[in-house]
Formats: C-alpha cells, structure tokens, sequence
C-alpha cells in the first residue's frame, strides 16, 4: 500500500507576504472606486449647477429680448412736474422693495421719473443689501425690462375713462376670447397698464393720427368684469393725477371727440438676488423674478454672483460702446442700449465640505424693441 506524505503548510513569513500583498491590491481598489465616486459626484455637481444657471438665463433672455416692446420710441415720461412724486419698480402689494433702488431714474434731458425698455441696476442687485459671502469682489447687479405683455389680448375690450382713477370696460365681440378681464391669465390687482390715446389726423394735409397722451397705472382693486380702479397711493405710486403725464390727462384725452385708445399689459420684471432669512438652514442665495407690483418668485438656488453688461450707442458719434457696466453712471441713455450681457457665478446645490463647485455661465441678449441711431446719416447722428 502506498503511503500518504503529510503537506507541508505556509510559513508565518509567506502568510504575512500574501497578506500584504492582498491588503495593497484592495487598497489599490479601494482607491480607484474612491476616484471614480468623485469623479461622478464632481461631473454630476457641474451638471446640475450649469442645468440650473441654464433654465435662469433663459427665461433672462425671453425678458431682456422682449425689452422696449410696445412702448414709444426712447420710453415713456411717467408722472412729472408741480406736486407729483417718483414712482417705483420692484415692490409688492404691501409695499416691501426687492432692490435698494427702486425709482425710475432720469431722462436725458434732466427729466425725472422715465421708464425706459432696459433700466440697468448697478451694484444694486441683493435684496437690502445683503453680503453674499462668496460673491467675487461683492458688486451683484439688478436689471429691469419693461415691455407689453400680448399673452392676454387686451383687444377684445374697451376701456374708457369715467375718472382720473375708474375705468369702465366693455367687450367688443363676445363671441371671441377671451371676453372677461377676470378670466384665467386675465387682469389683477398689481397689474401695470399702459394707456396710449391718439387723436384725429387732417386727410386734407396727409396727416395720420398721433400719439396725444399716454400715461401708466397700477391696478388697485377690479370690483368688477366691467370696471377698474386704479386708486392714488398704489404701491408703485403710478397713479398720480397732479402735474404732467399722469393718468388725468389720458382719461381728458380719451374724452376727446374722434380720440382712440390703445391698452397694453405691461410686464415690469426685475431680477436681482436675495439671501433668505435665517431658519436654522445654510442660507443659499437665490435668483428672484418680480413682476409689476406682484411677490418676487425664485428663480434659481445658489446663485452667488449676477453680473450684466450693455452695449450702448453714442448718440453723437453713433458709435457702439461695448460692456459698459453703469450706463447711466456714465452718462449715456439706456434707451440707447443695444445689447445686453450677461454672467452668472452659482455654485453646487450639494456642498459636501471642501467638494463645492462654482463656475460662471454667460451670454448676450440683443434688445431688438429698443431705440434706433443712424450712424450712417451725413448730417449730426440723430438717436431715436
């Protein structure tokens, strides 16, 4: 019979050779998965920051393009003169300001009180002023468009003013909608219009009919489908009826035999940042959308640093001065204000310590409904 030899087993050094060899290759392992985690969790923070930037700045860029749309060329002059007092922009029905400087600025011939298209907001862009602690260099900028809002067709009705502050209205074709200013999309206490009368051309000469008057309000109350109010000391102190270009000139106008009127929807939109209040949470900046005299909305979290830019014609030289922070600082028009661009800093929704992310997303509106300068004319260049 054959017999078995006994094995002989690994040594204590060769156990403690292998041991180590296999503590190093699942080290190794251990490391590369360590590497593609992050490597994952970075590329899905940049996606979502820059997805996240991307739906703020299309809807900036819906608004910015749309500036200066059915208003009259170079905007329009709000309440001005003997008794009457700036209006605002950026504030809601209970008069809480979202920016720190929420009057209409200045035309360019001295005027007060001018609501342009685009209403640049230099260093004026968080919500009182709040510090934005990773903000670079700390200037956060604001910007304002105004333009006519066509989403409800205000065509279908008649406005005709009984008062400096009542408005009756009447539906032209019931049988077409829509047929009810209060109907879904309809108008609202907050809203803005705009109120355009003209009065009769001569044929006689060739004459057309032109602009007499026209003149903003804020929507105080709708008490009913067929009037509205439109009560001095509204929030955004537009309906003024004492010195010029104010809602009591419209409704004379408007009296006027062989006058017509034209009303628009305005949509005042604002954006700017705002740092919530503390609640026990990481306070996160955010970018808000305002609207007329409505609540701000959010927009989009994280967002640390807004920045804009504008490319402005020179009314003499008509000649394009590009990124030009504070137009208005400098003199120039914003009515003249052909391009606007745009940067915004947000960081990642996740913080996860030291693995937080900021990147810069930017791009350029061109404000297509703003003023017209002829550069090409052989006399002195006229700006419109």
């Amino acid at each position: 019979m054959r017999i078995a030899k006994p094995q002989r087993g690994f040594t204590l050094l060769e156990l403690m050779i292998a041991s180590a060899v296999g503590l190093l290759v699942i080290a190794a392992m251990t490391s590369l998965f360590k590497i593609g985690m992050d490597a994952t969790f970075t590329v899905t923070q940049r996606a979502e920051t820059q997805q996240n930037m991307r739906a703020a700045i299309e809807l900036m860029t819906k608004d910015i393009g749309m500036a200066g749309a059915g208003l009259p060329t170079g905007g329009l002059q709000l309440p001005t003169g003997a008794g009457a007092t700036v209006s605002k922009f950026a504030c809601n029905q209970t008069g809480t300001c979202y920016v720190p400087v929420n009057t209409y600025p200045n035309n360019a011939l001295g005027g007060a009180n001018y609501m342009y298209g685009i209403l640049p907001g230099f260093n004026n862009g968080v919500q009182n002023n709040a510090v934005i602690v990773n903000a670079p260099g700390q200037i956060n900028s604001s910007l304002t468009t105004v333009y006519c809002d066509y989403n409800f067709p205000l065509t279908n009705f008649t406005f005709t003013f009984t008062s400096a502050t009542t408005v009756t209205v009447g539906v032209v074709n019931a049988g077409v909608q829509p047929n009810n200013i209060l109907a879904a999309g309809g108008l609202n206490a907050g809203d803005v219009l705009l109120f355009m009368v003209s009065g009769p051309g001569n044929p006689a000469i060739g004459n057309t009919p032109v602009q007499s008057a026209a003149g903003v309000g804020e929507i105080t109350s709708i008490p009913s489908n067929t009037a509205i109010n439109f009560a001095t000391g509204d929030p955004l102190n537009l309906n003024q009826t004492v010195g010029t270009n104010n809602l009591a000139q419209v409704a004379l106008a408007g009296a006027g035999a062989g006058s017509s009127m034209t009303v628009c929807r305005l949509n005042v939109v604002t954006y700017f940042l705002q740092v919530p209040p503390a609640g026990g949470t990481v306070q996160t900046p955010r970018l808000m959308r305002q609207v007329n005299g409505f609540d701000a909305v959010p927009v989009a979290d994280n967002i640390i640093n807004l920045q804009f830019t504008y490319d402005v014609i020179d009314s003499v030289l008509g000649t394009v001065t590009p990124n030009r922070a504070d137009p208005i600082g400098a003199g120039q028009s914003p009515s003249l204000i052909q391009k606007v661009n745009i940067w915004v800093l947000g960081q990642s929704l996740i913080q996860q310590g030291r693995k937080s992310q900021s990147m810069y997303l930017a791009t350029s509106v061109s404000a297509r409904d703003m003023s017209f300068c002829n550069s090409y004319s052989s006399s002195t260049t006229v700006c419109q």
